[in-house]
């Protein structure tokens, strides 16, 4: 499969926040509640990735995975957030990455965490539930930390903090 890798535009963000939809319908819909994906959370992602592509920053990475004129992945990373009260293990944050099932296995992955934050320190959160990004972070020199957290409103998720 051919891919291209491209920082994306304001004009990608109705796509990339459709993208960011599909990709977790296809991760997560198993483990969360069947009204998870609302108009008000669409609509939201909307409104998310249209601040972010029109409102760009020197410290935040957004790329996208292309494939005959559809995106397929993206990856967005910068600053480490934390709650405040807590030192940060990594000053970089990978904040999200996603591919379409379809795309699994193609390398564009791969190519977008290279782009987004390198081979250097960074931390990132990870549905404990879901292996297949597990392990790929563990093949990138993520290792667990120990800190867990659980969205309220994902309570069957169990997001996990790995650092390398």
């Amino acid at each position: 499969m051919d891919f291209t890798i491209r920082e994306p535009t304001a004009q990608d963000a109705p796509h990339l926040a459709e993208l960011h939809v599909s990709t977790w319908r296809e991760a997560y819909t198993h483990l969360l509640p069947h009204d998870y994906f609302s108009t008000e959370y669409v609509e939201g992602r909307h409104r998310m990735w249209e601040h972010v592509l029109s409102h760009p920053r020197d410290d935040v990475t957004v790329r996208v995975a292309e494939a005959d004129g559809t995106l397929v992945g993206f990856a967005w990373a910068g600053p480490g957030i934390g709650d405040g009260d807590e030192a940060l293990p990594r000053q970089r944050q990978l904040y999200a990455i996603y591919l379409a099932e379809s795309h699994h296995g193609s390398g564009a992955a791969q190519a977008l965490l290279d782009q987004a934050i390198g081979a250097g320190p960074a931390m990132l959160w990870v549905a404990k539930q879901n292996p297949r990004a597990t392990a790929f972070y563990a093949r990138n020199g993520f290792v667990f930390d120990g800190t867990e957290q659980v969205d309220p409103q994902a309570p069957s998720i169990t997001d996990a903090r790995m650092v390398r």
